[in-house]
């Protein structure tokens, strides 16, 4: 596995193809266990989203959610659960066969340390293009202001199915590839020796990997936090006049009154969920590839 301090594995994952299937496997289960709890923490998310279209304080936030009802509050919870499945699949998997690829072909060209950040990066490009439309749904579903117009998810495939596919379900490309990109490379990247530091305090392997994941996803959450809210804001809508990536960006910037605060509105929901899913997620992935090893 990919960042892993265990090396046993590490040597059978660059030799062994049944090994590097069981990354795609081990990493669709764990992200399938881990997405459970998206059903719990699903309001969560969505206040985080309303906070990140409407720029409002989360009591607020709340407030509108509450109003709604139940049934809308849970509107738009397919695709994310479907996402999470696919997410895990591709990102384990892809990493791993890619830091193969990598690791027969470098030669000592590149750091064999950065090698896994490297597969990671390669691994939220391909990510980006495969899941892109799901988010775009995703987003179009949970902006009430789409309810009356786009009441059920037919009517939202139909809709973006007319659109050209820059307008339509591959809206914000450019910063979701940035964002699976750069994400990908630091969770990789940063998991494995942020492990072995919490390993070498006595604690136990599995929460180790929990303790690993949690940090390192809290860290680039926050980080590319600006992007998921640019993202929203360019997917939540459909039709209209479409602006380019830094148009968008600048009238992101000027509805936050140019302050850094009100950009980071909703982040520190986005921690509790990163604690939540990225810690259930490697802990159960770290502990299938142990054990088929």
């Amino acid at each position: 596995m990919a960042g892993s301090s265990d090396s046993k594995n590490d040597e059978r994952g660059h030799g062994d193809p049944q090994f590097r299937f069981h990354s795609y496997l081990h990493g669709g289960t764990s992200s399938l266990l881990s997405a459970l709890p998206t059903l719990i923490v699903f309001p969560v998310y969505k206040t985080v989203f309303r906070q990140q279209i409407h720029n409002t304080p989360v009591h607020q936030a709340v407030g509108q959610l509450y109003k709604e009802g139940l049934v809308k509050l849970y509107r738009g919870v397919a695709p994310p659960l479907l996402m999470r499945t696919l997410n895990g699949t591709l990102l384990f998997g892809l990493q791993d066969t890619i830091l193969h690829k990598l690791s027969l072909s470098s030669q000592n060209v590149i750091s064999t340390s950065a090698l896994p950040a490297l597969a990671g990066f390669g691994a939220g490009m391909v990510e980006a293009v495969v899941l892109t439309p799901f988010e775009r749904i995703q987003n179009v579903l949970q902006n009430s202001q789409n309810d009356r117009q786009l009441p059920t998810l037919k009517s939202v495939l139909v809709k973006l199915k007319a659109q050209r596919l820059a307008s339509g379900y591959y809206r914000a490309f450019l910063p979701i590839t940035a964002r699976n990109a750069l994400g990908s490379s630091l969770y990789f990247g940063l998991k494995g020796p942020m492990c072995a530091v919490v390993a070498g305090q006595g604690l136990s392997p599995v929460f180790s990997s929990f303790i690993s994941g949690t940090l390192t996803s809290m860290a680039i959450s926050l980080a590319l936090y600006p992007l998921s809210v640019l993202v929203a804001n360019m997917q939540a809508q459909v039709g209209g006049e479409v602006k380019g990536v830094m148009a968008c960006w600048r009238m992101l910037w000027k509805s936050r009154q140019g302050r850094v605060a009100l950009l980071y509105r909703g982040g520190s929901l986005v921690i509790l969920r990163s604690c939540i899913t990225w810690g259930i997620t490697t802990a159960i992935y770290d502990r299938q590839q142990k054990h088929s090893g």
